[in-house]
C-alpha cells in the first residue's frame, strides 16, 4: 500500500495555524513506525505539482516541468483497439468521428471553467464547482469543436468536467497542472512558449463563442457561474515503448484538495480529521498486520515518503525538522 497526500501542507497563513492545532493520532503512530524514505524537492512555482510527480515516476511517465502527458496515459488506459483507435471505455460521444488515434499521438486534458475577475486579477474557479451535467458539457464541446479541429485537434467528451484532446499542437505543450491554477491568477500560468499561441488563440476565441452560447443563458438564469473558457492541462505522448507498470500505483488521496484550493483553513483541517480517521486508520491496521505500507506527503513544493528506513536520510531530515511533532507537517514547507 503507497497512499499519497497532496496539499497536506499550504501555504497560507489561516491554514498553517491551524497545521498547529491539529490532532492526527493515526499519523502521528504510522510515523512513528515508519521513517523517511525518499525526498522529491520541488518548486512551487512548477508547473507539475509534486504529488503528480511522485505518481508519474511510479507510472514510467517521468517528464519535463509540465510535460507529463496525463490525457495520453488515460486515452491508452481506456483501451486501443486492433485499428489503433481509443475503444468505448470512455463515455460514448456519437460525435467524435476522427478523433481515434494511435498510440504515438499527442492527447491533452481540456478542462471547461469559469474564469472570473477578483480585483485587478483574473482568477480561475474550481472547475468541479461549476457542476455541469453531461448534456450541459456536451453542448459545450459540440460548439467548439469545429474551432479546434482547424487546428488540427480532435476533441472527444470523457467526462462532464474534463474533454480529452489529440493532435500535434499538444506534443510539446508546457501546461500547468489544474491544481497550481485553481483559486489563482491566471496570467501567470498560462503558456508562454510559441508552440501554445493557436491554443491562446483559441481561448480569446472561445471565450467569444461563450458569451452567448443557450447553455450559459440557461445557467445565468439559473444563477450558475457561466463556462467562459478551457484549460489545458496533461499535454504530451506517452514515451515510446511504454508499458503499464506491473507493480500497483500508488493511490493519490484527494481528501485535502478542494479546502486547500479555497484556503478554507476550517474545512481543511476538517478534511484532515476525516482522512485520519478514515485512510489513515485503515493504512495503520494495514501495518499493523504485516502489510508494507508508504505514505507521501504532499506540499506545495515538496513530497516526503515515509516507509522502510534509510538511517542516512532519516538523520538528515531529523536534524532538519529538530523535535518537532512529525504530525505537524511544518518542516514540508
Amino acid at each position: 500500500m503507497h497512499l499519497v497526500v497532496p496539499f497536506t501542507c499550504v501555504a497560507s497563513g489561516a491554514c498553517r495555524d491551524a497545521l498547529n492545532d491539529l490532532a492526527l493520532p493515526h499519523l502521528d503512530r504510522l510515523l512513528q513506525r515508519l521513517a523517511p524514505a525518499a525526498v522529491d524537492r520541488g518548486d512551487p512555482a512548477s508547473l507539475t505539482p509534486p504529488h503528480e510527480r511522485v505518481l508519474a515516476k511510479a507510472l514510467g511517465l517521468s517528464a519535463p516541468d509540465g510535460c507529463v502527458p496525463w490525457a495520453a496515459h488515460e486515452a491508452a488506459g481506456a483501451g486501443l483497439d486492433e485499428a489503433g483507435g481509443i475503444n468505448a471505455g470512455m463515455d460514448a460521444d456519437p460525435d467524435a468521428q476522427g478523433t481515434l488515434g494511435a498510440p504515438s499521438d499527442a492527447w491533452a486534458w481540456i478542462t471547461p471553467c469559469h474564469w472570473q475577475v477578483h480585483g485587478a486579477d483574473l482568477m480561475m474557479a474550481n472547475p468541479r464547482a461549476l457542476a455541469l451535467r453531461p448534456d450541459e458539457s456536451q453542448a459545450l464541446l459540440a460548439a467548439m469543436r469545429p474551432f479546434f479541429e482547424e487546428d488540427g485537434i480532435a476533441l472527444r467528451y470523457a467526462a462532464p468536467d474534463r474533454w480529452l484532446a489529440r493532435g500535434e499542437p499538444l506534443r510539446d505543450l508546457r501546461a500547468a497542472s489544474l491544481d497550481r491554477v485553481v483559486g489563482r491568477e491566471i496570467g501567470r500560468w498560462l503558456p508562454a512558449a510559441p508552440e501554445a499561441a493557436p491554443l491562446r488563440r483559441l481561448q480569446n476565441e472561445m471565450q467569444m463563442l461563450l458569451y452567448t452560447h443557450p447553455v450559459n443563458d440557461e445557467r445565468s438564469a439559473l444563477a450558475l457561474a457561466p463556462v467562459n473558457s478551457f484549460w489545458v492541462s496533461g499535454a504530451g505522448a506517452l514515451p515510446a515503448l511504454w508499458q503499464p507498470p506491473q507493480h500497483d500505483a500508488p493511490r493519490v488521496i484527494d481528501a485535502l484538495k478542494d479546502a486547500a484550493l479555497e484556503d478554507d483553513a476550517a474545512a481543511w483541517a476538517d478534511a484532515w480529521r476525516a482522512l485520519d480517521a478514515g485512510e489513515l486508520a485503515a493504512a495503520e491496521r494495514a501495518l499493523h498486520g504485516g502489510e508494507p505500507v508508504q505514505i507521501t506527503l504532499c506540499g506545495e513544493a515538496d513530497a516526503w515518503t515515509f516507509g522502510p528506513a534509510q538511517i542516512g536520510l532519516t538523520r538528515q531530515i531529523m536534524k532538519r525538522i529538530g523535535h518537532k511533532p512529525i504530525s505537524s507537517l511544518g518542516f514540508m514547507l
